[in-house]
């Protein structure tokens, strides 16, 4: 069989195997949204189902064959002829379509499962194939529980079938059973010892039982399978199958391995994302690749080294994968310089801010709220009683007065340079008598041009974000407030606004 010796076929069984978990059934609608987004993504091959299981499952391997165009369309069923006419009918509008089927290959599954033995077995495995090859080109063989299979007796079962006319050679740990170095040799040793093996792709099929099925195929890569078969998220029953994402991301980071595949790794996050959402399965924080965690640092030491330069924490690229950037997690574990970061990234000009004294107020909050937020580290900035800014506005008295038969008036006092100044005016409210009061002091040419106020979570005593934009000699400058009071978090993100420039 001629192909590229070095490219690896991803097989996604997302909509087969991965639909299989409890609570995870998607309706045909939404299988077609993750076809196409597989197809996007690049995969080589759509397992859309098992057609003789259920009316809605043939619907839905009808539907993707209509609905896809450059994967082949695979459809499982069992060493059978109804599952084979069920599988091939199903299949007739697909562009390229593909039978997979297949029967037990170990001692335990003959015996338990079939009831049977090892020649009746390899007939009708061998008679499986044939029937197959009636239907469509490209079989693909899965000889189940291979990796407590004999090695001897799966080499002739493998050889046979191959013979029959499959032209791919599933080699499955369906139990997650195996460890790297025996899989890997188990598929060593049918390259080296089926004598027809080079007219098939070996396709490695691995489940997570004991969290070894990324290992596990990557062994059966090496040792010269090339086709991995996998899931987003890497969803399947029990403990899941090998995740995508992460064969994926191995080949493509250890370029020594020269194999590659066509995974357009940007798509990652994005279908990750659409899966975990319709089939209502989240996706663990730390999970490799996908994982809300697999590009956040919130370790001081960590976090430092990785602004320092970014390959002492990350081999992977978080744009490779659909990330705009990494995440620097505010705790109370964190340094200055993770500080800095996001100060920076804020707006904030280092320079102006007392960066030591911000760091200890930063630590209190931090103890107290276990995560910052950047709501809570503008809040922190933006306090008018606890000011960070080296020379800047702080707010010391705020005493505002307004009713129905006088005006509002607004009277405050801000320290300045080791001062404090004092004013007092009014205006159409008392936000408005605010801002005046402290323009009075400021005196520079300020246009407020943007003025929001947002509560932070509902009730009559919430925190009120308050949110200005100001324009000041052609430039617009941000200021944050947070307060339970809407008009000291008005001047307090007026004055944060102020103080960037000032």
């Amino acid at each position: 069989m001629l192909h590229d010796k070095n490219k690896v076929f991803i097989f996604d069984t997302t909509l087969r195997d991965g639909e299989q978990v409890p609570g995870c059934q998607l309706d045909t609608l939404e299988k077609i949204k993750i076809a196409k987004a597989l197809e996007l993504l690049g995969v080589d091959v759509i397992e859309a189902g098992f057609p003789i299981s259920s009316p809605g499952d043939f619907q839905s391997v009808v539907e993707l064959s209509k609905a896809v165009t450059n994967p082949i369309i695979c459809a499982l069923t069992r060493a059978n002829k109804g599952d084979i006419d069920a599988a091939a009918e199903a299949l007739k509008y697909a562009k390229h379509p593909r039978i997979h089927t297949g029967i037990g290959a170990s001692d335990m599954h003959i015996k338990y499962k079939f009831n049977s033995t090892r020649e009746q077995i390899l007939e009708r495995a061998v008679e499986a194939v044939k029937y197959a090859k009636k239907f469509v080109e490209d079989i693909e063989f899965y000889a189940e529980d291979a990796g407590r299979a004999d090695n001897i007796f799966l080499a002739q079962m493998i050889e046979a079938v191959i013979a029959a006319g499959a032209t791919v050679v599933n080699i499955p740990d369906t139990n997650g059973y195996c460890l790297p170095d025996e899989y890997g040799k188990k598929i060593l040793f049918l390259k080296e010892n089926v004598k027809n093996i080079d007219n098939a792709i070996i396709s490695v099929h691995c489940h997570n039982d004991l969290g070894l099925a990324t290992a596990n195929s990557m062994a059966g890569l090496i040792n010269g399978a090339r086709q991995v078969e996998c899931t987003i998220n890497g969803i399947g029953e029990r403990a899941g199958n090998t995740s995508l994402e992460e064969v994926a991301m191995i080949l493509k980071t250890h370029h020594h391995l020269n194999l590659h595949t066509n995974i357009n790794s940007k798509q990652l996050t994005d279908i990750s994302t659409m899966v975990s959402r319709m089939m209502r399965m989240p996706v663990q924080p730390n999970k490799a690749i996908v994982g809300k965690n697999a590009f956040a640092h919130s370790s001081g030491i960590h976090q430092d080294g990785f602004l320092k330069h970014r390959e002492n924490y990350e081999i992977i690229n978080p744009e490779d994968v659909g990330l705009n950037h990494a995440d620097i997690i505010l705790t109370a574990r964190s340094g200055r310089h993770a500080l800095k970061h996001h100060l920076e990234r804020l707006g904030y000009e280092i320079e102006k801010i007392d960066l030591d004294d911000t760091y200890e107020k930063f630590l209190v909050m931090a103890d107290e709220l276990k995560e910052i937020s950047d709501d809570d580290l503008l809040s922190l900035m933006s306090d008018g009683d606890k000011n960070s800014f080296k020379n800047g506005y702080k707010l010391n008295l705020l005493h505002v007065v307004c009713g129905d038969k006088e005006s509002p008036t607004a009277h405050i006092k801000l320290q300045h340079d080791g001062k404090e100044i004092d004013a007092t005016a009014i205006g159409n409210g008392p936000v408005d008598a605010t801002i005046n009061a402290i323009s009075s002091i400021i005196n520079k040419p300020i246009e407020l041009k943007e003025f929001s106020i947002q509560a932070m979570h509902g009730g009559s005593n919430d925190t009120s974000k308050v949110n200005m934009t100001v324009n000041y000699l052609d430039k617009i400058y941000t200021g944050y407030g947070y307060s339970t009071d809407i008009v000291k978090a008005s001047a307090n993100a007026y004055l944060d606004a102020l103080n960037k420039f000032l």
